[in-house]
């Protein structure tokens, strides 16, 4: 048995056969992107533009993630008693470097929702009668877990509908109105990109406006990071949830949860955790055993990610976007539920029929693109004026894939006809 190793010699050759990124109009290089999309093997049966879900590993990580399958399944308990204390402080290192943070404040998890959750139930500073809000734009599970605390902390959750259609001013001033109603508000749920729509939120300035009013937000930044270029601090939010198996490619079961220097007194140990001391952020998460070849394989992920770029998937994604959407603006009836804005967009965005809010209005619209037109798509439900069809290219969807979609909405509006 040796010493854990986190770099593969053919990993390392992948990354080197990858074209360098293009300095200048990097969104629009095919060459490149063409490139990228042949480290990925997917599925033809369709055209999937539903990448939301989770993203699928890049072959190069798939073989690491091979690797260490294999190796945790061999060497056992051989491998994990020996070596996974030392090799788990050299995944935060790297992640916290990768987000922006110090180790300190990170504590790695199976997923956002896991992350939220903790987070969501362990904030202590809630007396009852307080106010916790929270919008239709949020995940369900985050959105649950807010009505939840009234039992929990006795507190009074308010929800509210972020405006349509979404503008940066709009939606500042919405939250600004609902913590004037609402004084006694001491915790906001904010979502960085919406599962349901795609719109980003302007957190950084949402959360001050919570914190001259009195109270702290929590962050669920499931799809933002690697969709987005930002780091953790650029939030200037003290409790921040990631998913790595989304946008950054790593293997399903990744993720972490973020609390700022000084804020951690205000979670509680979880479950009276006492494997660490109660100011380290380990003690605020218990994941058990996690699944040991994922959490390996991380780095790996987030080599490939930081080789392609931040910024070049960034506005890699928002091209894609921009090459449907700018199109389905013109067709009638097609609302689309993100601004141009490029501070309140990224990838993922969704549309509405005019008059079809239904879920089963969207279903049908989801179907009729899939089995007449051979494009995925999914309905998400929670804005409050009704359900919507999300649309989530990859960095290696094509812009020929897109026009599957776009001939797919000229066929469901009647533009074709």
């Amino acid at each position: 048995m040796h010493d854990l190793n986190f770099r593969l010699p053919s990993f390392d050759a992948a990354l080197a056969g990858l074209p360098a990124t293009p300095a200048h109009a990097v969104e629009s290089d095919e060459a490149f992107w063409g490139a990228v999309g042949s480290l990925y093997s997917t599925s033809q049966a369709l055209t999937n533009l539903e990448n939301g879900y989770w993203g699928v590993m890049a072959e190069p990580v798939k073989a690491v993630f091979r690797h260490w399958t294999d190796r945790v399944n061999h060497e056992n308990t051989l491998l994990i008693r020996d070596h996974w204390p030392r090799a788990l402080e050299q995944l935060r290192r790297t992640l916290a470097a990768a987000l922006g943070c110090d180790a300190s404040e990170i504590a790695l998890t199976r997923g956002a929702t896991e992350a939220m959750l903790a987070l969501i139930a362990g904030y202590n500073r809630l007396q009852p009668g307080d106010s916790v809000l929270y919008c239709d734009l949020d995940y369900p599970a985050m959105r649950y877990a807010m009505e939840w605390l009234r039992e929990r902390r006795g507190v009074v959750p308010v929800r509210f509908a972020i405006p349509e259609p979404a503008t940066r001013d709009s939606v500042l001033q919405t939250y600004a109105d609902m913590l004037e109603r609402h004084p006694n508000t001491r915790l906001v749920l904010l979502t960085h990109l919406s599962h349901c729509t795609g719109l980003v939120m302007p957190v950084r300035e949402l959360a001050a406006l919570a914190r001259a009013a009195g109270a702290e937000v929590v962050v669920d930044a499931a799809h933002s990071w690697g969709q987005l270029d930002f780091d953790v601090r650029s939030l200037d939010a003290p409790y921040v949830a990631f998913n790595l198996h989304k946008w950054i490619g790593a293997p399903l079961g990744c993720g972490c949860l973020y609390i700022r220097h000084g804020s951690v007194s205000r979670i509680d140990p979880y479950f009276g955790d006492r494997d660490f001391p109660a100011d380290d952020v380990r003690s605020r998460i218990h994941t058990g055993s996690p699944n040991f070849a994922a959490w390996l394989t991380i780095p790996a992920a987030l080599q490939l990610h930081q080789r392609i770029g931040a910024h070049a998937k960034a506005l890699r994604l928002r091209h894609l976007r921009d090459h449907w959407v700018g199109r389905a603006r013109a067709l009638r009836g097609v609302e689309i539920l993100t601004p141009d804005d490029t501070s309140m967009v990224a990838g993922m965005t969704a549309f509405r029929l005019q008059g079809r809010t239904t879920t089963a209005d969207n279903d049908a619209i989801v179907a009729a693109l899939r089995d007449a037109h051979g494009v995925s798509t999914v309905r998400r439900t929670g804005p409050a004026r009704g359900d919507v069809v999300r649309v989530t290219p990859a960095i290696y969807t094509s812009p020929a894939e897109l026009e599957r979609l776009l001939a797919g909405l000229r066929s469901v509006t009647g533009a074709d006809s």
